[in-house]
């Protein structure tokens, strides 16, 4: 259902929405045209529709707008009258963020500190122009509140170098934090900014940006041309270390060859990181080489990205004992994370420890996500829905709907500006209770927004309708469709729901469309495997063909597959080659498969379509489920690898 008309559906019920007549659309009308003086610069033209839009709804953006383009020479009272006038809206967000960026490039301090400590959530670039107050007033500490983003800020906003700098200048950082970073930074793939940090090191150890950009581009060459006394050099073995990061994202085995040659020019600490960027990308690359590598490495310190590999290249090995001993090492902040909580508990499950193993799984039991699935099936508690919150008041809903933030962004969806209405409504929900979350999802679910039913509903914290936050509209559709195709109808609605949240409109920056998101390359392929005919991509968007093309092509993948949804899920996203290559030679649990896909974006999603997939069977059965079910074994690759390589 298109918005608009969503928005006339609900013309009959003034509890949510005020009827759009033919003021209002006048009024629309000359609001999209105020956004377009402002696109083109025209101050004249803009003023002129301000006067017409006084009390409409969206007049905050139209005021916004009109000192947006004055805003290097604004008079500081007349934006606090402006953010007095509308705090604490988005909008009022908006123009605060970009007045403290005028004021951190032109160094009034006195201006910025006044607004930055009202700002609801800082940028990093506004982080560092706060350091740069803090600097300028004397205050010691604010080096000491900089030097972690030494390692971690590797491509920093220009408001940071200021920041960066002084760290060299007071010695706070010396050189071997330098190539920490410049490791850091060739991990991460920012070679630009590696190169810019090189200009930190001692003038010994400075290549010249020749030289440093050869090893970037050509490291094997310049690898076979080293001098043989380079081991005398700091620059020389650093760079060499470089070179050998280089080869391993392209070639894993050819990177430890060389290294192997090098024997003992580099030094311990310099060969150890080497050693383990190649098991970093051998074990993205399933290489059975993987964990021999990140031992070669020994007790090096791993960036947060490695030492996560290196976990899912001993789940891959089955070495439970590694997996236990790289989680215990990582930084407190990623091992909290619930991946990491769980893999652990397995660890020590594997190992005996069964107390310590449910004690981990009992700190993400009850999550509605993956991992919580996966502890409870450990504790042997299956997955349920919890009790269903009482349906808001009449009153709840006035309120919910009065917000002005949610009118805000009920304009723009009116006005079909997509994402400034998202932006609108997910600043609304920041603050709100959950029986005002639950007004808001019940207002969005009523017209037929259902991704923004599902954004209100998915935050609450007590109270909860999972049949909100696992909403399954389309349903004298979608069941239809899935029933001709031998689907399990949570699992389409669980990729559905992720796919899409359900928006019929939607598309992807890659050209994916609707319901589905069918690539059209994979719309076209299906419907002419079905003998669809008068097939025309712009039939892609209707609700029909979109389901039809969908669930066959998730059928033809199941059936590609073994008739595994994990499986098929991650060929969904990756493509059903990909997807039979990251099988092992043995049987892999499901769970394992999926947290060891090489590409973080199709990972996530397998994750977050198989735990949809848990709670809609949970709904539509009525009865608690298991993820491990549903996980299953995924079986070992085979020489019939081939089989529906024709799939797109």
């Amino acid at each position: 259902m298109k918005f608009r008309h969503a928005i006339l559906h609900l013309v009959a019920i003034p509890l949510f929405l005020a009827p759009v007549g033919a003021f209002a659309a006048t009024a629309d009308e000359q609001f999209l045209a105020a956004r377009d003086a402002l696109r083109a610069g025209d101050k004249a033209r803009l003023e002129r529709l301000a006067s017409t839009l006084q009390g409409y709804e969206l007049e905050a953006y139209v005021d916004y707008w009109r000192l947006l383009l004055d805003l290097k020479d604004a008079d500081p009272a007349t934006v606090g009258a402006f953010l007095a006038r509308y705090d604490p809206s988005y909008v009022a967000e908006k123009l605060r963020i970009d007045w403290l960026r005028q004021q951190g490039r032109k160094q009034q301090w006195a201006l910025f500190d006044a607004e930055y400590q009202r700002l609801t959530q800082p940028e990093q670039d506004l982080v560092c122009y706060a350091l740069q107050s803090r600097r300028a007033q004397g205050d010691a500490k604010a080096l000491d509140d900089a030097l972690p983003l030494w390692l971690t800020l590797l491509e920093p906003p220009d408001s940071c170098y200021p920041i960066l700098e002084a760290l060299i200048v007071e010695k706070r950082v010396l050189a071997d934090a330098v190539w920490a970073r410049i490791r850091r930074q060739f991990e991460a793939n920012k070679i630009p900014a590696a190169l810019y940090s090189m200009n930190y090191l001692p003038p010994s150890q400075t290549p010249d940006t020749k030289l440093a950009q050869t090893v970037a581009d050509a490291p094997l060459p310049w690898l076979t041309r080293l001098p043989s006394d380079f081991a005398t050099n700091r620059m020389q073995r650093e760079l060499a270390a470089l070179a050998i990061q280089r080869i391993a994202r392209n070639d894993p085995r050819m990177a430890a060859d060389q290294l192997t040659r090098l024997g003992t020019s580099l030094n311990a600490g310099e060969k150890a990181w080497a050693w383990s960027q190649i098991g970093w990308q051998a074990a993205q690359r399933h290489l059975p080489e993987a964990m021999e590598w990140y031992r070669q490495a020994g007790d090096a310190p791993l960036s947060d990205e490695v030492a996560q590999w290196k976990v899912r290249a001993a789940l891959r090995a089955h070495d439970w004992g590694s997996v236990r001993s790289t989680i215990e090492k990582m930084l407190p902040a990623l091992a909290a994370q619930p991946a990491w909580v769980y893999w652990l508990g397995r660890a020590y499950r594997s190992g005996g420890r069964l107390e310590e193993a449910n004690a981990l799984f009992a700190r993400i039991a009850g999550q509605p996500d993956f991992y919580g699935n996966l502890a409870n099936d450990e504790l042997g508690r299956p997955t349920t829905t919890p009790p269903k919150a009482a349906p808001p008041s009449r009153e709840e809903l006035l309120q919910a709907n009065a917000n002005p933030g949610v009118q805000r962004g009920l304009a723009f969806f009116r006005l079909n500006l997509r994402t400034e209405g998202v932006k609108e409504w997910n600043w609304a929900m920041r603050a709100m209770t959950d029986r005002e979350l639950l007004a808001l999802s019940d207002i969005a679910q009523r017209a037929g927004m259902y991704d923004r039913a599902i954004a209100a509903a998915d935050r609450t914290r007590n109270e909860h309708d999972y049949s909100l936050r696992y909403l399954a509209p389309f349903g004298d559709q979608v069941r239809p469709a899935a029933r001709s195709q031998a689907l399990d109808d949570a699992w389409v609605y669980g990729l559905m729901r992720q796919e899409s949240r359900f928006v019929t409109s939607a598309k992807s920056t890659v050209g994916a469309s609707g319901l589905m998101q069918l690539m059209p390359a994979t719309a076209k392929w299906v419907a002419n495997k079905i003998g669809l005919k008068d097939f025309r991509q712009g039939r892609v968007n209707d609700t029909e063909t979109n389901l039809l093309l969908g669930t066959t092509y998730m059928r033809l993948v199941l059936e590609s597959l073994d008739n595994h949804p994990v499986l098929a899920s991650a060929a969904y996203n990756a493509g059903p080659g990909r997807a039979r290559r990251w099988r092992a030679d043995r049987p892999l649990e499901g769970a394992i498969y999926t947290e060891t896909i090489p590409f973080s974006e199709t990972r996530d999603y397998v994750k977050k379509v198989m735990s949809n997939s848990v709670y809609y069977s949970a709904l539509f059965d009525g009865q608690p489920q298991t993820i491990k079910s549903r996980l299953g074994i995924i079986p070992a690759r085979t020489g019939g690898e081939a089989k529906g390589e024709d799939l797109p």
